[in-house]
């Protein structure tokens, strides 16, 4: 360092001298300083460089003196945890999704819309969404995980969602804020051994997360969710795991046989779940039971359901039906008593002690070339005795929704829709049968095209829906003022998921 600064004042006058004597011929007294100043100040940078240099020298000697080195192990545990955090395998992560927009009908007023627009609806009766969606909807789900010395892992989520039908900024009045989800998971357990190696445990409020739907209509082929516990992925052969959970819903607020009381009954329906995966096959089978559920009034010689079963046998295909590259899935659904609300497992406490319901459903997806993409579906279901006996209700729906890749940010979506319903409420109540249609264009844009879950978007729509003119008689949205059928409706919506 005395080496360093015994030559600056060196430097310094040698510098001067220099200057003075250019600055002579030609340079004013102004300008001879300037550079001397700039001169001085990249001196100073140098010193300062060369003290930091010889500060981390002294220090690497004192560290090599002392026999202080990195340690290997704990530098290799720091850079995967940092890994791990950064993959979103441990600590904080966020997912969400969100779709907003604006659906108007042929004389600029909001008009009903949404996949359960049609009289089949109420049942499960799913349409094509796209160019039918006028509500705000959007899910945040907080998660967070944690890794620990033995292996083991814990996963704690928080859902919140929130949705909305009005087109305003402020919603405060019309909000159906609403926490999904809570629930902790422990997994990789070191004291679970044998079929239960693998398995993980969770309680809490959850969607069970096997849970499979039909994006392109907004209806999950079987919806099991509540509150309880359960546990995954038992390891019962080599080709079979298999689940088993118990969830909780609540049926609040009927009406008692005998009572005076209004919506005095309160009781909770209770779901226990087998699920098993054998290769592509998956096998479920559920059990149901709401104790004084049969108490409820659902009127005169009805008798409400206390109990139930359902089961699914589902094919999770990886081609297009075996036809070409792409996936499918396939199901086949049936239950009876409280195991005929086919979908959502459990939700429907007004269903006769007979009722009985088979569902089935099918989609796949598929490029046709490589800029065409198409994603089809079938989703139908019959059931009778429901809520009244001798009552019967059948519907299907086929569904098409075909996507053009025009530019790296740019495609056209176009989707068809058909319903057909033959719905009968039974004695005393209305009968019709019928069918819907729709079909509509969407200019989409993207940050990047490519692939059948590639979001955000953001779609321009024009949608032209009609349906048989009995089925404005039978009750619902249909046969509203300026909603009886064979019209356009326009609007933009954005999709968001991550």
């Amino acid at each position: 360092m005395n080496a360093v600064m015994f030559k600056t004042p060196l430097a310094i006058g040698i510098a001067v001298a220099g200057l003075a004597l250019s600055g002579a011929a030609s340079a004013d007294t102004h300008g001879m300083e300037q550079r001397l100043a700039e001169l001085e100040a990249r001196i100073a940078a140098a010193e300062q460089r060369a003290a930091d240099a010889e500060q981390r020298a002294t220090l690497a000697e004192t560290r090599a003196e002392s026999g202080a080195r990195p340690n290997a192990d704990e530098v290799e545990e720091r850079l995967a945890r940092v890994e791990r955090q950064a993959s979103g395998e441990e600590g904080f992560s966020f997912n969400a999704y969100a779709r907003s927009g604006l659906l108007l009908g042929e004389d600029r007023k909001s008009i009903p819309g949404g996949p359960y627009v049609t009289p089949a609806g109420p049942l499960g009766g799913a349409v094509g969404r796209l160019g039918n969606e006028g509500d705000t909807y959007v899910e945040g789900i907080f998660n967070y995980r944690m890794r620990y010395d033995n292996g083991a892992r814990a996963h704690y989520r928080m859902m919140l969602a929130d949705s909305v039908s009005t087109s305003n900024d402020w919603t405060a009045d019309e909000s159906n804020l609403n926490v999904r989800q809570v629930y902790a998971e422990f997994s990789e357990l070191p004291s679970f051994t044998g079929v239960f190696e693998n398995a993980s445990i969770w309680a809490g409020k959850r969607f069970d997360r096997d849970n499979f739907d039909i994006h392109w209509i907004d209806s999950d082929f079987v919806f099991l969710a509540g509150t309880g516990a359960g546990i995954y992925d038992m390891q019962l052969a080599d080709d079979w795991t298999s689940n088993l959970s118990l969830y909780g819903r609540s049926f609040s607020g009927f009406d008692l046989i005998g009572s005076d009381d209004p919506n005095a009954g309160s009781t909770d329906s209770l779901i226990l779940t087998s699920n098993n995966y054998v290769g592509n096959w998956q096998f479920m089978v559920s059990g149901l039971s709401a104790a004084d559920n049969d108490e409820r009034d659902i009127g005169a010689g009805q008798t409400a359901a206390d109990s139930g079963f359902h089961t699914m046998v589902a094919y999770h295909g990886d081609s297009f039906f075996g036809l070409g590259e792409g996936n499918f899935k396939a199901a086949l659904i049936h239950g009876q008593g409280l195991g005929a609300e086919a979908k959502v497992l459990g939700a429907d406490g007004a269903l006769t002690d007979d009722a009985q319901a088979t569902r089935l459903g099918l989609y796949g997806t598929t490029y046709l070339a490589p800029t065409w993409r198409v994603a089809p579906s079938l989703l139908a279901e019959t059931s009778r005795d429901r809520y009244v006996q001798g009552d019967e209700f059948t519907w299907a729906g086929l569904n098409v929704r075909l996507a053009n890749e025009l530019t790296e940010n740019f495609e056209m979506q176009y989707e068809a829709s058909y319903q057909f319903m033959d719905l009968d409420q039974g004695e005393g109540g209305n009968a019709v049968r019928g069918d819907f249609g729709k079909f509509t264009i969407a200019p989409t844009f993207k940050p990047q095209v490519g692939g059948f879950w590639q979001r955000p978007e953001i779609r321009l729509f024009a949608s032209y829906t009609d349906w048989s003119e009995a089925l404005n008689g039978y009750g619902g949205s249909f046969g509203e003022e300026g909603f009886t059928g064979g019209q356009w409706s326009f609007g933009v919506q954005t999709e968001v998921w991550f």
